[in-house]
């Protein structure tokens, strides 16, 4: 028997959308006969009838029978037509049911806890024209005719072999690059065979918590920190314990006696922007060797520095490899490449391999052999100097519009490095309502408040600087000063 039904209210279909019309009348089928609109062992209108009423041709229609007789929905009877499939009675009644509720693991169930805080910053529901976005660089300023030949030269040269899985450590050729690179740049000792290519920064904390942290092992955090860091040692069930973030970074003189591990942000502490001096970086060090802590040192944008000259990254300074270094191209090339790097103390090389490898087995190789090349070439170091160049630039443009137009109403931090810096007003304010006063001028700010564990000491705006051109920070600091908490105490 045939269900009187017309198909056009039991399959609908749009020409226009992008899923193959035969998919799209094989999920109307589907959905009819889960949901009782065709019963088990009942007839289905033939091919050729669906085909008129649906005007499409009777090949698109028998491509989906086809399919719903390979998935078991239907069974054909020569001669006689096709049916819903007798045992589907049971699948229906088990359709209607309600979800399961399913457990969770204790990692779940703190993932579950976290998960309104894992996103962030969010990616914002309206667009404002002055958007001062810090987590983000400039794509448009990226050489991405020099990548793609690049790319498209690795994808002709590869070997098929090269296709295959690759090494859970990542590209040779990648790792000898990076090497090369810090070296220059960073004045980072360590050689290939320490360094590990993880997909980003995140990757990257995530299998140090893997190998090196058991449930309730007290954990050194910034406070403020990097949002991302506090949860995923939260939902790995570590004890966090913050420590003050003073002009300098990181105030050693606070840390605990013991810690399995303390990570920090000594080239451009986040989210404040303060550098860690010498003498902190000496004393944190020592810290690591009484209390027997492992480091690790997070230098998300350690390339971006525009007064004086870098102070060493801790890992240079480590003498008993107490420190794991990990640094990201999400900054310098653009976000969705992926691709990170941590160097490991020689001892722990084989533990964060293994971890990689039952992680996701590797990263995309091919995107490593671009992203070596494109270091080899010097293209990449040619971009970052055309990177800082202007960089520099739209800082000095934002500290002079601040100056200008903020006057004294304000303090500032975290201006010689980084891609942002960070506004703390001297006036008594809510950040809520001055951001939202802020967006009502057309411009987007950043709270600080965020980022710490309990309460904020005192509340302060993120300005990022990569994304905006001149004019663009010109006329939004413009408008901010239009705000009354910026007025009241200029002279």
């Amino acid at each position: 028997m045939i269900v009187p039904l017309q198909a056009k209210s039991v399959i609908p279909i749009s020409k226009s959308d992008s899923t193959p019309l035969s998919r799209q009348i094989y999920t109307g089928l589907r959905t009819a006969i889960l949901n009782g609109v065709y019963r088990a062992g009942e007839r289905l209108p033939s091919t050729r009838t669906l085909a008129d009423q649906l005007s499409v041709s009777r090949t698109i229609v028998v491509i989906a029978f086809e399919q719903l007789l390979a998935e078991g929905f239907v069974k054909g009877q020569g001669g006689s037509g096709t049916f819903v499939s007798e045992h589907l009675g049971e699948v229906r009644t088990m359709h209607k049911r309600k979800p399961a509720r399913l457990r969770l693991s204790r990692f779940g169930q703190s993932a579950m806890e976290v998960s309104d805080n894992v996103h962030y910053p969010p990616l914002p529901q309206q667009r404002l024209r002055y958007d001062f976005a810090y987590s983000r660089s400039n794509t448009d300023a990226f050489p991405f005719e020099t990548w793609r030949r690049i790319l498209i030269r690795k994808l002709r040269e590869a070997p098929v072999r090269e296709l295959d899985y690759g090494a859970s450590a990542g590209s040779s050729s990648l790792r000898v690059a990076i090497v090369d690179h810090l070296r220059r740049s960073r004045g980072v000792a360590c050689d290939a065979s320490q360094v590990i290519i993880v997909n980003g920064s995140q990757q990257a904390l995530d299998l140090t918590t893997r190998v090196l942290l058991n449930p309730g092992d007290r954990v050194v955090i910034e406070n403020p920190h990097y949002q991302g860091t506090r949860e995923i040692f939260a939902v790995a069930g570590a004890t966090i314990y913050p420590v003050g973030v003073d002009s300098d970074g990181l105030m050693t003189s606070a840390l605990p006696k013991r810690a399995r591990l303390a990570v920090v942000t000594p080239s451009h502490q986040f989210p404040t922007g303060a550098i860690l001096p010498l003498s902190r970086r000496l004393a944190l060090l020592d810290w690591a060797k009484r209390a027997d802590a492992v480091i690790v040192e997070d230098d998300y944008d350690g390339e971006f520095r525009y007064e004086g000259q870098p102070v060493e990254p801790l890992q240079s300074l480590d003498t008993e490899e107490r420190v794991v270094y990990v640094g990201t191209f999400s900054r310098t090339v653009f976000p969705s490449l992926r691709l990170g790097y941590l160097i490991a103390p020689k001892s722990l090389v084989s533990a964060f391999v293994a971890a990689k490898w039952l992680c996701d087995r590797h990263s995309a190789t091919l995107e490593q052999e671009t992203l070596a090349e494109f270091i080899r070439s010097g293209a990449y170091e040619r971009h970052l100097r055309r990177a800082r160049r202007m960089l520099a630039e739209r800082r000095a443009e934002l500290l002079s519009c601040l100056k200008e137009n903020l006057g004294n109403t304000m303090e500032i931090s975290g201006e010689n490095a980084g891609l942002h810096l960070v506004i703390w007003p001297k006036a008594r304010v809510s950040e809520k309502g001055v951001i939202t006063k802020a967006a009502a001028h057309d411009v987007r700010i950043y709270g600080v408040s965020q980022y710490f564990k309990g309460k904020a000491l005192r509340p302060g705006f993120l300005l990022g600087y990569a994304r905006l051109t001149r004019r663009e920070i010109r006329e939004g600091i413009k408008r901010l000063g239009e705000i009354e908490c910026f007025k009241d105490t200029r002279q």
